[in-house]
């Protein structure tokens, strides 16, 4: 039996009736060409099975989306972007990726293996992208001699080099070394305050360094090093235990890991800076512009959440070199230091170097007063 087109328009209980016959469409739509009829019932709901169009939450939908598969994405990538290229479409599919923090194993390692195959066809080399979590029973810490301090800088140096930091008129440091000058009080500039000779608001030595201050400059070319009356203060992310930086991120792309480490999740991250905002020890670092990094300078040995290559408009910082120290590894500053200024350890072991010099030497934390409570130690023997 064929039905022609007069079906649709049919009224009243004659409609009704056809519209629920035993048929099912073969070829063309109502509209456009013939159906036939056979055994099969259409799948109508009852009122109870039946969804509105506006009762799925957000939540849900969420939800939904969350379970395409990773093969559907890839998939999807190389319709969207149009190509078969594999850089094109892993970095198509890293935007839909979830939030390291969250991932399960699976998907880091999958994230993991994209990254690998992406960052080997750039920087034509082998690269790895490890995923090592923080151990059991570590608590990382790190302390300074500042009296031994030179101010070489050879750690911001290798700290550039191991963590593939931009290169160049875009070059990013994660380790800043404060040079501090060494003053005194002058007679001379008694007369040169202000209003009046002596200075009623501001006085004549008001601007010259006295001792030793948290003031200086970290941008220095001496010929040699130590210079004179100079003293040297490096600075880098404190490794905070009670981190302002993660509470102000409002996307939880920044976090303290359980071995003390606070990490950034760069796919995750906006770009709005309220990390760098509430940060008090000038710590982190944005990429204005598409970061430079030479393909002969890149070191292939990474780490999701450490050193691997990060892209414009993403905040970076130290990480104490995860790629390493959760490997067995100091970090490459503390290997380099020429004075063994430097010490790192697990602050749980009371036999580790870092431990030995809390219990031995005279230790402070910078800015202790803001509550934020460093992992990150100063000393002096």
């Amino acid at each position: 039996m064929v039905i022609g087109r007069k079906c649709a328009h049919e009224t009243g209980t004659e409609a009704s009736t056809l519209a629920h016959e035993q048929f099912r469409i073969r070829g063309k739509s109502l509209w456009q060409g013939d159906f036939e009829v056979t055994d099969r019932k259409l799948p109508i709901e009852s009122e109870d099975e039946k969804v509105k169009p506006d009762s799925m939450s957000r939540r849900s939908f969420v939800k939904k989306v969350g379970d395409v598969s990773t093969t559907s994405l890839l998939g999807t990538a190389a319709l969207m972007t149009n190509t078969d290229e594999a850089q094109a479409n892993t970095e198509w599919a890293e935007w839909f990726q979830g939030n390291y923090r969250l991932m399960s194993q699976e998907e880091k390692d999958e994230a993991c293996a994209r990254l690998e195959r992406r960052y080997s066809a750039e920087y034509d080399k082998k690269v790895t992208v490890d995923s090592t979590p923080a151990q059991e029973g570590v608590l990382f810490g790190y302390a300074l001699n500042i009296q031994k301090c030179i101010g070489c800088r050879r750690c911001a140096k290798a700290c550039v080099e191991e963590n593939n930091q931009s290169r160049g008129d875009q070059e990013i440091e994660w380790i800043r070394v404060l040079k501090m000058e060494k003053g005194d009080f002058s007679a001379s500039k008694m007369s040169d305050g202000y209003p009046d000779s002596y200075g009623i608001q501001v006085g004549g030595n008001a601007y010259s360094a006295s001792g030793v201050v948290l003031e200086g400059e970290h941008y220095y070319e001496p010929e040699k090093v130590p210079e004179e009356d100079s003293f040297y203060m490096p600075i880098a992310c404190m490794q905070c235990e009670k981190p302002p930086c993660v509470k102000v991120c409002p996307v939880r792309t920044t976090y303290r890991d359980p071995d003390g480490v606070v990490v950034v999740d760069y796919n995750w991250c906006i770009g709005c800076r309220m990390c760098i905002g509430a940060c008090p020890y000038w710590a982190r670092r944005f990429n204005w512009g598409e970061p430079k990094l030479p393909k002969e300078s890149m070191n292939p040995k990474t780490h999701y959440l450490g050193n691997r290559p990060r892209m414009k408009g993403v905040v970076e910082k130290c990480t104490f070199c995860v790629q390493r120290t959760r490997n067995g590894r100091y970090p490459a500053c503390v290997e380099v230091c020429p004075v063994g200024a430097r010490k790192f350890g697990n602050l749980l072991d009371p036999d580790s170097e870092v431990r030995r010099v809390l219990a031995t030497k005279k230790v402070f934390r910078l800015k202790a007063e803001l509550n934020t409570y460093p992992k990150f130690f100063y000393y002096m023997d």
